[in-house]
C-alpha cells in the first residue's frame, strides 16, 4: 500500500537531515536520500525537485525561529534582555542541532544560501542580548563566546540527554556572560 505524500515528503527531509548531518550536503547524493527514505529517486524528486530543495526546507524553521527570536528579543533591555537571550537561543540550538551541524560543515557555501540570509543581523542582535545591550568590550566578546560554545556544542554529539545539556547550556551561557545561574 502506497505511504500519503506528507509521510513520504516527511521520510525523505527526515532521512537528508540525517545524512547531511553525517556526510555534509555534498557528501550526500540524491540516491544516498532515496536509499534512507525507503523510497526511489523518481518518488523523491516527484516531492523536491533537487537537493537543494530539501535543503531549503530543512533550513526554513530554523531561519524563521531566528527571525521570531529577533522579534521576541528586540523589546527587552540589560539583564532580562541576556537573561531571555539565552534561553530562547540554547532552545532553538537544541532543537535545530542536526540543521546546526550541516551548516557548519559547509559554512561559507551555506552562508550563502538565501533562506540563511536572515543569520548575520539575528546574529548581531542575538549578540546584543545577550551582552545586555551593552557596547562594553568584555560584555560584547562574552556574548559571542556563548553563541559559539552553544552552537558548537549542540552540533558535537555530546553523549547528554537532552534535559541535562539544555540545562547546562543554560547554565553555562549564562555564568559567561556573568548573570546569576538558577
Amino acid at each position: 500500500m502506497p505511504r500519503p505524500p506528507s509521510t513520504m515528503r516527511r521520510q525523505i527531509l527526515d532521512a537528508a537531515l540525517r545524512l547531511f548531518a553525517e556526510h555534509g550536503f555534498k557528501g550526500t547524493s540524491l540516491h544516498d536520500i532515496a536509499i534512507e527514505a525507503n523510497c526511489s529517486k523518481a518518488s523523491l524528486l516527484y516531492h523536491f525537485a533537487g537537493k537543494d530543495a530539501i535543503l531549503t526546507e530543512l533550513l526554513t524553521p530554523p531561519a524563521e525561529s531566528l527571525s521570531a527570536m529577533r522579534e521576541e528579543l528586540g523589546a527587552l533591555k540589560g539583564d532580562r534582555a541576556a537573561e531571555t537571550a539565552v534561553t530562547v537561543y540554547v532552545g532553538l540550538a537544541m532543537r535545530f542541532h542536526l540543521e546546526i551541524k550541516i551548516i557548519f560543515a559547509e559554512l561559507p557555501e551555506m552562508l550563502g544560501h538565501p533562506v540563511l540570509a536572515v543569520i548575520p543581523q539575528a546574529v548581531d542582535e542575538l549578540a546584543d542580548a545577550l551582552a545586555g545591550r551593552s557596547g562594553e568590550p568584555r560584555a560584547r566578546v562574552m556574548a559571542q563566546m556563548v553563541i559559539g560554545g552553544v552552537a558548537v556544542t549542540v552540533a558535537a554529539d555530546v553523549d547528554v540527554d537532552r534535559d541535562t545539556m539544555r540545562a547546562e547550556l543554560v547554565r553555562g551561557a549564562l555564568r559567561t556572560l556573568g548573570r546569576p545561574t538558577r
